[in-house]
């Protein structure tokens, strides 16, 4: 429950710190007051997102900070699972900066918003003027239903089951129009790919076809190069060899009276065998190396023909060639493939969506059980709130598509009157009826729920007289079982809060402020006989109120 709030720089409001109690807390005030800014203050708590505008002094941090008691309620789990330190005194605390920043803390550790969101729904449930008009929702009225269901895992499950359908539906979508569009392209990527084959093309070609195009365009030069080199070394009398050979022969009559004679006999052998190896070489190739026209068109036609396809695919390279050779064939297997990847694809989702339709049977089946005991618990509290011939039944008609909820439409149909035909409630219902509907349901399900906190804003709009105190008999016996922050303008339910708080605005140096206090015995007296009466208290509206506070 929530022990304590702190306000601080809220809108109106500069400062306010508020002790509440386990019970019922009541909260008056006149029209404009602000009680509409307190709970604005306590929503941030909740994760409800922060601006700038809330600010009441631009230059100053907006702090609200509630102390939570939330041992015996089985939230250590939650704590546990997002590593937050468990305290049986929790602090939350929301800070919205001058530069429009929000930081949101549990326990002094900062946290996301959507984190604060999460715990915020297992500590307060507001009940804003806003949603009894909610009752025209089918999602609202989904959201009872389970509720009450208390089915959550069986909801988690088919959140996971639709939403891998969809993801599923979505991919199937993706590879059909994949499918067409690559059959669009197949008559042009096979022919690309027929051309490229037939080219036969092998890694290097181009490199070793070229060299060969340049020695047998110049065969008569090369042939006539390496014969004169060859000659030039092997000539009978002035060659190159016979001059080494000399050369040799020389060295050899004075190795034994020059030392070094032997070595250089040595080297001067070695180069004229090298030599002689040269000669032998370039005369080899002299006789190989003739003009061969015919050889000389089929490497032409050959390197024509790479290079018209490297011009058409704008690639420089027999490599990059291949490389795209490869590409079009996997493009080819791939389109070849599509069609067993859509039939596999198709059999997921029908197999996604008959576990997707069981699971939402079974959903529908305890949607109708809850729709029953909405349905008995509705007539017995509104036969309270003085509408004994209700008539209000929970409609549930299984649909054929699958929704994010599942695949019920929910109707509420209401009839106030004997023999009159139910209706959709947020159709027929005037604002008391559905004042009084919304209250018999916040009533049912916070009596099956471990909510710490229900905060009702005027939940009693439209009613007045018997009708108004039943209510606040009904709100007051929540008031045993759970902490309950009740705003009201009705007298009768005033007089039932265990503790009443009074919303006032007063004028101050540093302009118009919000103000907050809890009312003693006496002036709680003097509030409801002022609800009773109007701005002039009379001596009977104090003798009403002490009536109804029993005092």
């Amino acid at each position: 429950m929530l022990r304590r709030l702190s306000v601080e720089n809220y809108a109106l409001i500069d400062k306010l710190d508020l002790e509440l109690t386990p019970g019922l807390n009541i909260v008056t005030g006149e029209t404009g007051a602000g009680k509409s800014i307190l709970l604005g203050a306590m929503s941030l708590l909740l994760g409800s997102r922060g601006e700038v505008s809330m600010l009441g002094e631009a230059d100053r941090n907006c702090i609200v900070e509630g102390l939570f008691q939330i041992d015996g309620y089985g939230l250590e789990p939650f704590f546990k699972e997002n590593d937050l330190d468990y305290d049986s005194e929790t602090v939350v605390r929301r800070v919205i900066t001058p530069a429009g920043k929000s930081r949101a803390y549990i326990n002094d550790l900062p946290v996301q918003l959507s984190l604060l969101k999460e715990l915020g729904g297992h500590l307060i449930d507001i009940h804003s003027q806003h949603q009894s008009l909610m009752l025209g929702n089918d999602d609202f009225r989904t959201r009872i239903l389970d509720s009450v269901a208390g089915h959550e895992t069986l909801t988690e499950r088919y959140g996971k089951e639709y939403e891998a359908l969809k993801k599923a539906e979505k991919e199937l979508a993706r590879l059909r129009q994949q499918a067409e569009e690559s059959r669009r392209d197949e008559e042009y990527l096979r022919f690309q790919t027929e051309q490229l084959a037939a080219a036969a093309l092998h890694q290097g070609e181009q490199a070793e076809l070229e060299s060969q195009l340049a020695e047998l365009s110049h065969a008569g030069q090369i042939q006539e190069a390496l014969a004169r080199s060859a000659d030039a070394l092997d000539q009978e009398e002035t060659g190159i060899l016979i001059q080494l050979k000399t050369i040799e022969q020389e060295l050899r009559r004075i190795e034994s009276v020059y030392a070094p004679a032997p070595q250089l006999c040595e080297r001067i052998h070695s180069s004229l065998l090298e030599l002689r190896d040269l000669e032998s070489e370039m005369s080899d190739e002299a006789e190989r190396i003739e003009a061969d026209p015919e050889r000389l068109a089929q490497i032409e036609s050959r390197l024509n023909l790479i290079y018209d396809l490297q011009q058409k695919h704008r690639v420089g390279s027999v490599e990059e060639l291949l490389e795209l050779q490869k590409e079009y064939t996997d493009r080819l297997e791939k389109i070849a493939g599509s069609d067993q990847e859509i039939a596999e694809m198709e059999q997921r989702i029908a197999s996604l969506r008959e576990s997707a339709l069981q699971i939402a049977g079974q959903i529908s089946a305890e949607r109708k059980k809850a729709g029953k005991a909405v349905e008995d618990h509705l007539k017995r509290t509104l036969a309270e709130l003085g509408m004994p011939s209700v008539t209000f039944l929970v409609e549930v008609v299984p649909g054929e598509i699958l929704t994010p909820s599942g695949m019920d439409s929910i109707r509420f149909l209401f009839s106030a009157n004997r023999n009159m035909p139910p209706q959709p409630v947020e159709k027929i219902a005037s604002g008391g009826e559905i004042s009084r509907v919304m209250l018999a349901i916040k009533s049912f399900m916070a009596s099956r729920s471990q909510l710490p906190t229900i905060i009702f804003d005027e939940i009693d709009t439209g009613v007045s007289g018997r009708i108004a105190d039943a209510m606040g008999h009904i709100i007051a016996a929540l008031g045993e079982h759970m902490q309950v922050v009740n705003i009201t303008h009705l007298p009768q339910v005033a007089s039932k809060g265990e503790a009443h708080f009074l919303v006032y605005k007063e004028d101050a140096s540093e302009g118009t402020r919000t103000r907050i206090r809890r009312l003693s015995e006496e002036e709680r007296i003097a509030e409801i006989a002022k609800m009773l009466s109007g701005s002039i208290v009379t001596d009977a509206a104090l003798a009403q109120a002490r009536l109804l506070l029993k005092v």
